[in-house]
């Protein structure tokens, strides 16, 4: 999956006339050395890691530092009393985005798409839309190419660590992936792909990290909700025929540029942000007694 570009990956797909998702695959199988069906194979190991890791949510569940773990039940309450802001669909998204991350606090098995901090992304995304429309299994591992292959991307051109570019390159780049993914799942076209994510970058662009205590819990965990949402939107307005002005590979590369110029203590180091401010002193101060 080394497309260094998105550019470069189109051209494939125009050439051989292709849709991105399999130019993703023939080049992951070509990378690796195995077959399609090995490589499919693969991929829908990674999906059943995420549909098991949304059922194995325990509400009850707090993580060690007792900072998260419960957000998931809540929301389930909240939505469940019928008054949401967002409907139903919605509302089970950002249920779903907290579980993930509260999953990861709790030290349960998730997938890094792209990384720990940004794991409910995806899942809240892909799996919610899964299971409520009925979709096809097979068109939602397609969706985890084109996701796998727009990281890639970014990975190539820019950061996927929050220590290297702050949280645009975890929950920003999840989110961009995340967009992609739903937006071919939705019947996009690869360039509506690459707008979707556009946008999705674009909207999240120079997002700090900045975790309590160090740790992958406050705000990443509350943060990945932001980045669910963000992503059904600018898939949805690629969808609608929204083009970004800016074209994709030049997005990421802004995002490298923005990455480059933050100052490291907004680069996961856990004293800028709201990690530095009073209330998280008081909390890291709670943990270490």
């Amino acid at each position: 999956m080394s497309y260094q570009s998105m550019e470069e990956a189109q051209t494939r797909c125009e050439k051989e006339g292709i849709e991105f998702w399999k130019a993703v695959q023939l080049e992951d199988a070509d990378e690796r050395g195995v077959t399609e069906a090995d490589s499919w194979k693969e991929m829908k190991r990674m999906w059943q890691a995420m549909l098991d890791g949304l059922d194995a949510y325990d509400p009850e569940l707090m993580s060690r530092s007792r900072m998260v773990g419960k957000e998931g039940g809540l929301v389930d309450a909240y939505r469940a009393a019928g008054d949401t802001l967002c409907g139903d669909f919605m509302a089970k998204v950002m249920s779903n985005a907290l579980k993930m991350g509260c999953n990861n606090a709790c030290m349960k098995r998730i997938v890094a798409a792209p990384t720990a901090g940004a794991c409910g992304v995806m899942p809240a995304v892909l799996v919610t839309y899964y299971r409520e429309y009925d979709v096809p299994e097979e068109k939602m591992i397609e969706a985890l190419y084109v996701a796998a292959g727009i990281g890639q991307i970014i990975a190539n051109r820019a950061y996927l660590a929050g220590a290297s570019g702050g949280c645009q390159a975890e929950v920003g780049s999840g989110s961009g992936m995340a967009a992609s993914a739903i937006c071919h799942v939705k019947g996009g076209s690869t360039p509506q792909i690459g707008h979707a994510c556009a946008m999705a970058l674009k909207n999240l662009m120079g997002l700090v990290c900045d975790p309590v205590g160090g740790l992958v819990e406050v705000p990443c965990v509350k943060r990945n909700v932001g980045g669910a949402f963000n992503a059904i939107a600018a898939a949805d307005m690629a969808l609608a025929g929204i083009e970004s002005q800016i074209p994709v590979d030049q997005v990421i590369d802004a995002m490298k540029e923005v990455g480059d110029k933050m100052d490291v203590s907004l680069r996961e180091t856990g004293i800028g942000g709201v990690a530095g401010s009073l209330r998280a002193a008081e909390v890291v101060a709670r943990m270490n007694m």
